[in-house]
């Protein structure tokens, strides 16, 4: 009895034995567990990507939050301070080239050419370069792409005046409209005074065309009036112009763009009105503009010349608008490459001079 207890208990303890043991069976099972490793470790590196791929649009999602942000905080920045607004408008800080010495004109082709400062004002000084090549006089506003127009000029025989406005080029002082009318006619009395009997013309370009209307307007109502003005790409006012122009662009369908943007301006004492000054002008007149220019668009010099023709303070002189086809490329700063212009402003400040003999 006890010997087959002990057989069952050996007999037992094999089939324990044998069921501990591996076998086929245990061994397909390890073989299938382990093919399960690979299977999970696979998960894991396709969620590493994911993982990646959620990090980048986290990421991505808060700089567009960040730059929205900013877009919708320049607004009522600009809205708080006017001043930013009015430093948009001038640029004066943005200089190129910079690296240049304004007191020696000679190093940018402009030879036979005479430097001055004058101060209109106290603590105000302009810088004023004479070309000094005939008795006629052209009165110009400075800006380094304006030398090949100078040499265009004095090729025909003028005699170019130019200066930097306060705050512009190596002039002191702090921009306005006002300041910058007010130098403008320092200007023009210091040349008159030493122009004798000759013809003096005022010849404005882009923000210049603000202060030549500005001008011109002032010395008309003196009853001092030039002898022709001429308005390379000009516009109608300040606030159609910034309403235009590029960098107004993103937020020109802003809710309130007017009285965030351009009412800042306007608060900031700054109008340069082209389309009002025109009906108190008495002098011929000559409007240059270029199709293709993307600064000051080519419908606002049309209108401009549209409200001079009809004015009646004109009835009396010649209006000339002379357009520029986009083909061409002379965008806003090029008409002085245009082969036609001598001959347009031989025709056109002849028929001046002619009007102011007689």
């Amino acid at each position: 009895m006890r010997k087959r207890n002990e057989s069952v208990t050996v007999e037992h303890e094999r089939a324990a034995a044998a069921s501990a043991a591996p076998g086929p069976l245990d061994k397909g099972c390890s073989l299938r567990r382990s093919l399960r490793l690979p299977a999970s470790a696979a998960a894991e590196g396709m969620k590493r990507p994911l993982g990646r791929r959620y990090g980048l649009w986290f990421r991505l999602r808060k700089l567009l939050l960040w730059l929205l942000g900013v877009y919708i905080a320049i607004p009522f920045l600009v809205k708080l301070c006017p001043a930013i607004q009015a430093k948009l408008v001038f640029l004066n800080f943005v200089r190129v080239p910079y690296f240049i010495d304004l007191k020696r004109p000679q190093d940018q082709g402009l030879n036979h050419t005479c430097n001055y400062y004058l101060q209109p004002e106290e603590d105000v000084t302009i810088g004023v370069c004479s070309l000094l090549f005939s008795s006629s006089m052209a009165l110009a506003r400075g800006g380094d792409h304006r030398v090949e127009l100078y040499k265009v000029l004095s090729s025909l025989g003028y005699h170019v005046v130019t200066f930097d406005y306060r705050g512009w080029g190596d002039s002191i002082g702090s921009p306005s409209e006002r300041g910058m009318t007010y130098d403008a006619l320092h200007v023009f009395d210091w040349i008159k005074a030493r122009s004798g009997d000759n013809p003096v013309y005022i010849w404005g370009h882009s923000l210049g065309t603000g202060v030549a209307t500005n001008l011109v307007r002032r010395l008309c109502e003196r009853e001092t009036p030039p002898d022709a003005l001429i308005l390379e790409s000009p516009f109608t006012n300040i606030r159609e112009e910034a309403r235009s122009h590029p960098f107004s662009v993103i937020y020109r369908y802003f809710p309130g763009f007017d009285w965030f943007f351009l009412d800042p301006i306007t608060t900031s004492g700054i109008k340069f009105a082209n389309d009002e000054n025109v009906k108190y002008i008495s002098c011929s007149l000559l409007i240059l503009h270029a199709e293709d220019d993307p600064v000051v668009p080519f419908h606002l010099g049309k209108k401009l010349y549209n409200i001079a023709a009809t004015s009646r303070s004109f009835r009396d002189y010649k209006v000339q608008f002379v357009p520029f086809h986009t083909e061409l490329g002379y965008r806003h700063k090029y008409i002085y490459r245009s082969p036609e212009l001598p001959r347009i402003l031989r025709e056109f400040l002849g028929k001046s001079e002619h009007e102011h003999h007689h």
